[in-house]
């Protein structure tokens, strides 16, 4: 089958729809967790969302909304445990970690019968997106542009350095706890791309790719989001005929075109010294 014909697909539509607007998302708050160098809470409350889709599944509720609370829950208590409570940062993510996995097992263990759906949140499966994933994730792309929009100067600041932004009086804890709950609803609305196992990727591996060419914030985002829908398409397609699981190769595509682009500036800085 082709590509045209696979666009007549709702199914198919919806899937390049979401990765568009996965990418956008996570283009922009993955900026933020890189240069915040908050990737191993990013990775803390991926995992700990898990305690909140085994509470759905043994519940009966969504569980993509429980697990969206779960992860709100656990950014916070995160943020709260290492700046009010002296507990180390590491340490706060560890127990929010530990404790989303434990439980998540647990319920899902409890659950009677099957968990429906499992693998595909645990491993992602885009081809799963539906409209109420879509409208998600357009008001969830639409609310952190228009929140750039508003607070760019402070996030840039705060994201490189978070004491100089208080000393000059910036909305500093503002900022930080917004973006919390920002990085953890889009890591939940991003969880049926490539699954809460390699989501951590999603939000990093684009950003690192893109700081090869540039170091400018703004753009920075826009390089995040291309090469984040680059990969998200390009493993989409390859997984269709390869049939092979589209979450994981995403991901592989992400890493190809990384090592593949510092293969090249690599490359180019070597012939320009060569000439020069």
């Amino acid at each position: 089958m082709n590509i045209p014909e696979l666009m007549q697909y709702a199914f198919f539509r919806n899937a390049l729809m979401g990765a568009l607007l996965a990418s956008i998302a996570c283009g922009m708050i993955g900026t933020y967790v890189v240069s915040r160098r908050l990737v191993f809470i990013s990775g803390g409350i991926t995992h700990a969302c898990f305690g909140g889709l085994g509470a759905g599944f043994f519940f009966g509720f969504p569980p993509i909304l429980s697990a969206m609370v779960f992860s709100v829950l656990s950014a916070f208590g995160i943020q709260w445990l290492s700046h009010k409570q002296g507990v180390r940062e590491d340490s706060a993510i560890a127990v929010f970690w530990s404790f989303g996995m434990a439980l998540g097992i647990l319920l899902t263990f409890l659950t009677p019968g099957y968990a429906p759906n499992l693998s595909e949140y645990l491993f992602g499966n885009i081809l799963t997106i539906t409209r109420t994933d879509l409208t998600a994730l357009l008001t969830l792309s639409s609310l952190l542009l228009l929140f750039f929009l508003l607070f760019y100067h402070a996030i840039v600041s705060v994201s490189f350095d978070s004491e100089f932004a208080r000393t000059r009086r910036l909305p500093t804890q503002f900022i930080e706890y917004v973006m919390m709950f920002f990085i953890a609803v889009t890591i939940v609305l991003s969880i049926r791309l490539v699954g809460i196992v390699l989501l951590m990727s999603l939000i990093t591996i684009p950003q690192m790719t893109a700081n090869l060419f540039t170091v400018n914030y703004a753009r920075m985002i826009g390089l995040s989001i291309l090469f984040s829908f680059a990969g998200s398409i390009s493993g989409l397609f390859l997984s269709y005929y390869l049939n092979v699981p589209s979450g994981a190769l995403i991901i592989f595509v992400l890493i190809i075109i990384f090592f593949g682009a510092k293969a090249i500036k690599a490359i180019v800085k070597k012939n320009r010294l060569a000439m020069g």
